[in-house]
């Protein structure tokens, strides 16, 4: 009782003794002894934004971080909080905020990514004489069903056979398959998947350039027992599997890792796999995704009845000049690519966004090219381009850097766009258990004030979490806020973010 007492009267002098000192002492004086003295009672108790703000940054996991935090009023622009907010900062994933606006001020809602299939020859009869094409335009979203798709084009056509070689044009882009400052150790997992005109995704999540290896319990007898099954999705000869696996009894403990070696498509399956244990699965990057996307068409020929004949040989190379069109597949508009991408924080879909918009503005896929394009939309986006640094379009690099401040501004800008709508769609939403729509805060902040209210992107890469977005006050006012923490160590650093949203969702401005 004694203690709470003193606590009491320590927070009364102190804010007394705030109360007449100049505004930028007042900030200083609460960070400084907030973070020394009061606890989470304290923060319940604290008069002000800046006081509760001040007690959360004051959390022992941020020393010896770098954090920045901007909070401004969405209707007026109006900065209420500010610490370190004009500090350049790793983004981590909140990059992605900056390519999606791009991507929407650039390419539009509606923009569609198309897949060809092309012919420099002739139909004679059932059989077509000349190459056959498959020309990519960077849809990064193409699965083995639209591959099919394709492939009854031709059997439509009357097509059963072709004489000729199958030839995958991937040169929309550039041939520089990873970003400059991706990790070496990401690039065998789907987060850091290469990037290519042609390229293939095995599920609706669209991770692009990736197969699904799926490692299984075997239940079959004698030696072909000894090794736990293998799947791939797809189906593809394009990548080969070394199974270094051991069945064994059921009350063992499973202990299953499944990764390519670098520069070989050689995935190296390895551990124990229980009987009746579960499955083990993961989303693994190929090395040059082009061969890929075009080893599972010519299966596609195969199982819809178009052959190839003769000395055909299966290759990358550029599509004839005089090549005719055969049949094409579109992708899903830009608005609802948007959802995958920022729901599910999807690395490959940065990048392709970077390298389309080059393609689109300059003529030129490359990273160079699209990030020049992404840097000059965001001068038109109040973002002060001459204090952020883009390195790639997804948030991977740790040499990207922008100030929280300059991203709240950003976020406050495109609220009068024709397509905000679609990026606020976009972003995932606190608590709300559907991937689809919370995406990546589907399990955080779930109490009544945060859970559908806080519509932020997050951010994460060895040493820095973020999280930037939308909440609306307990008195109704929306507000932008933008988190970044940079160079923390330990434990998880997301808890703070969610406090810091969380306070400004029960915040009354008007009392």
């Amino acid at each position: 009782m004694m203690k709470n007492n003193v606590k009491a009267i320590f927070l009364f002098f102190l804010i007394l003794t705030i109360a007449f000192m100049p505004f930028a002492d007042q900030e200083k004086a609460l960070f400084v002894t907030a973070s020394d003295e009061l606890t989470e009672a304290d923060l319940e108790a604290s008069a002000t934004l800046h006081e509760k703000l001040n007690v959360i940054l004051g959390d022992e996991r941020l020393d010896g971080t770098v954090t920045g935090v901007s909070v401004r009023k969405a209707d007026t622009g109006e900065a209420v909080f500010s610490q370190m907010g004009d500090t350049r900062l790793h983004p981590a994933s909140n990059m992605k905020l900056l390519t999606s606006a791009a991507a929407l001020e650039t390419l539009g809602e509606d923009y569609q990514f198309t897949t060809e299939v092309l012919t420099d020859g002739k139909v004679k009869g059932k059989v077509l004489q000349g190459d056959l094409y498959l020309k990519g335009k960077g849809d990064p979203t193409l699965m083995k069903e639209d591959l099919d798709q394709l492939a009854l084009g031709l059997k439509d056509q009357g097509i059963s056979k072709v004489k000729g070689n199958l030839i995958g044009d991937d040169r929309w882009y550039d041939d520089i398959r990873l970003s400059m400052d991706l990790n070496w150790n990401d690039e065998p997992f789907y987060t850091g998947a290469q990037v290519s005109a042609l390229t293939l995704s095995p599920d609706d999540d669209y991770d692009s350039g990736t197969v699904i290896v799926e490692v299984m319990p075997n239940n079959k007898q004698g030696k072909k027992a000894e090794k736990a099954k293998v799947k791939l999705t797809p189906e593809t000869d394009y990548v080969d599997i070394i199974n270094k696996t051991e069945m064994v009894p059921e009350n063992e403990k499973k202990d299953i890792s499944i990764e390519r070696e670098h520069g070989t498509n050689n995935i190296v399956i390895e551990g124990k796999m229980p009987h009746k244990g579960a499955s083990s699965k993961s989303w693994v990057a190929v090395w040059e995704p082009t061969e890929y996307a075009l080893d599972v068409f010519k299966k596609s020929l195969e199982e819809n009845g178009v052959q190839l004949i003769g000395d055909a040989k299966v290759k990358t190379g550029k599509t004839a000049k005089d090549a005719t069109l055969i049949t094409a597949k579109k992708s899903m508009p830009l608005k609802d690519l948007l959802i995958p991408f920022m729901k599910l924080s999807n690395n490959g879909h940065g990048e392709t966004l970077t390298k389309e918009m080059g393609k689109v503005v300059n003529d030129k896929g490359t990273w160079d090219d699209g990030l020049k394009v992404i840097n000059n939309t965001l001068d038109g986006l109040d973002v002060n381009t001459d204090t952020i640094l883009l390195r790639d379009g997804s948030g991977m690099s740790h040499k990207t850097v922008i100030p929280t401040e300059e991203l709240t501004h950003m976020l406050y800008a495109i609220q009068e766009k024709s397509w905000f709508n679609t990026f606020e769609k976009s972003l995932p939403v606190a608590g709300v258990d559907d991937r689809l729509i919370g995406g990546t805060l589907r399990d955080r902040m779930k109490d009544k004030e945060t859970k559908g209210n806080v519509k932020a992107k997050t951010g994460s890469l060895t040493g820095v979490s973020s999280l930037s977005g939308y909440v609306t006050s307990k008195d109704g006012e929306k507000l932008i806020f933008s988190i970044m923490i940079n160079n923390y160590l330990g434990s998880s650093v997301t808890s703070i973010e969610d406090k810091i949203a969380t306070v400004l969702a029960k915040h009354d401005f008007t009392e």
